[in-house]
């Protein structure tokens, strides 16, 4: 039964919900951890090189506490303010960490540029390179396994937060490398033009993800998610389903809400369209672990459809079949008045 299906998907998506609230809990304390240690690292070295690191951290930690606290709202239930829920939430906590993560970067910038100018003398390298590699690995598993819980519970919050780590790991390997070509050679100007490069890097990949929940906020259509859809209802087609359009996908935090049209055969009765429609939904909760709100609106088919209507043997048929129109991205997304204008 569909109420079924829908208290099933509820109880489902608050279980994850409160897993992911558990994971980046895990992922904060990491961080407040890693912060720890590599300003440990800069006041032992005094290198501006090592400080990039370091300022990334503080905006590690700010972006955990904010995705947290963007998970926790995103778990409250749609309400007559709120009738799709508070998924959004979690784009603007994404945003919020693409604007620390530009700022770090200029920060670091300017820092870098200030030490070239007035180089630093810069000491204890050795213990600084060890402290960073170790933080740098720990970064990577954390973001790797942000990322991987992102992706499976569709968690945006967690999938930025998971890239913005595992870009900082990328970075902390070419700062080693910098630190230890500035360890042999002792040419101290390496390290400010260390802080430059990464503190660069910083600030593009803030952009990026930005960028990416600007999109998503715009609510921007995803073509990959919808030819996806469409080929699953490619794949399960029914017979009586003659023709799917005005098909619009919506992203809710973990929730994808669909709308569309769904051409049936004109005789059919109210208790028979009604069954149409409950396959379509159950067809399409199924193949997004039930993660979807369907809306469907039924339309009744004319002789234009007969050309590729797939229903067998049917009682009022005007034109001979000719050729079967699959379920494309182009067909399912069409509006009416696109359909109108196609006879």
């Amino acid at each position: 039964m569909p109420g079924e299906i829908f208290i099933t998907s509820m109880n489902t998506i608050f279980k994850e919900e409160v897993y992911k609230q558990k994971v980046q809990k895990y992922l904060v304390i990491g961080s407040i951890l890693l912060m720890a240690g590599k300003f440990i690292a800069y006041y032992l070295t005094n290198s501006v090189g090592i400080l990039t690191d370091a300022m990334e951290s503080i905006v590690n930690v700010f972006a955990g506490f904010i995705g947290l606290y963007s998970l926790h709202i995103s778990t409250k239930p749609k309400d007559s303010n709120h009738p799709f829920g508070h998924g959004k939430v979690e784009l603007i906590s994404a945003s919020i960490e693409g604007l620390l993560i530009i700022f770090a970067g200029i920060t670091i910038i300017s820092e870098g540029i200030k030490r070239f100018f007035n180089p630093g003398i810069v000491e204890k390298l050795d213990i600084g390179i060890i402290i960073i590699i170790l933080a740098g690995i720990i970064n990577f598993f954390m973001g790797t396994y942000s990322i991987y819980i992102g992706k499976k519970y569709n968690s945006i919050a967690l999938i930025a937060g998971g890239k913005h780590l595992q870009s900082d790991t990328y970075s902390t390997i070419g700062l080693t490398v910098g630190l230890i070509i500035l360890w042999f050679t002792k040419i101290e100007w390496i390290d400010s033009i260390l802080a430059l490069i990464f503190g660069g890097i910083i600030v593009i990949t803030g952009i990026l993800i930005l960028k990416k929940t600007i999109t998503n906020l715009l609510d921007t259509a995803d073509s990959k998610e919808l030819n996806t859809l469409a080929d699953i209802l490619e794949k399960h087609r029914q017979n009586d389903w003659i023709d799917i359009h005005n098909l619009k996908m919506i992203k809710y935090g973990n929730l994808f809400y669909i709308d569309c049209d769904l051409t049936l055969p004109w005789y059919y009765s109210i208790r028979q369209g009604h069954k149409a429609c409950s396959e379509l939904e159950k067809i399409i909760s199924n193949n997004y672990s039930s993660k979807v709100l369907l809306s469907v609106h039924s339309d009744s088919c004319d002789e234009k459809y007969c050309s590729y209507c797939n229903i067998p043997i049917c009682p009022h048929r005007k034109a001979k079949f000719i050729f079967h129109q699959q379920f494309s991205l182009k067909d399912i997304t069409k509006s009416d008045e696109d359909k109108n204008e196609k006879y």
